[in-house]
């Protein structure tokens, strides 16, 4: 039972953090990793599927969320959007591999969305980057002796 709630709360965790909520899910994974109580490679897995997960909830945003552009409320300015979007086009699919990145990351997905990037390449891109974070945490806690 603690296994399945370690799991489910990595992976609900990373999948938030994925989104364009201000949520992190590091510290979850480093605490689970320290504590031992499960397998390294287990924990990775949950945070990078999560992830995705929430990636690809950001790209489905971006492919609907141009329509509403034009109006007040909408978060982002059209300079902001057209300088993302010429950003993206200028360095193209390459740039996913950010994706992992706090701050740029999220709205380099949603960006992929509004520009019709495929899902299957963006699945490809996104889902080597996003581990990318995760094994280096548990790298860097093993080579620190935290794990192991």
């Amino acid at each position: 039972m603690m296994n399945l709630l370690a799991y489910g709360g990595l992976f609900a965790a990373a999948f938030l953090a994925a989104t364009l909520l201000p949520l992190q899910s590091e510290a979850l994974l480093t605490g689970l990793l320290i504590a031992g109580n499960q397998p390294v490679g287990m924990l990775v897995l949950a945070a990078s599927a999560g992830n995705v997960m929430g990636s690809v909830v950001n790209w489905w945003a971006g492919r609907y969320v141009e329509r509403f552009s034009g109006r007040k409320w909408f978060p982002v300015k059209a300079e902001t959007l057209q300088r993302a979007e010429k950003w993206y086009r200028h360095y193209g699919r390459w740039t996913l591999l950010l994706s992992w990145v706090p701050v740029i990351g999220d709205p380099l997905t949603v960006i992929a969305g509004i520009l019709k990037e495929p899902l299957w390449s963006f699945l490809m891109f996104v889902g080597v980057a996003k581990p990318v974070r995760y094994i280096a945490i548990a790298a860097a806690l093993l080579k620190m002796e935290w794990i192991g």
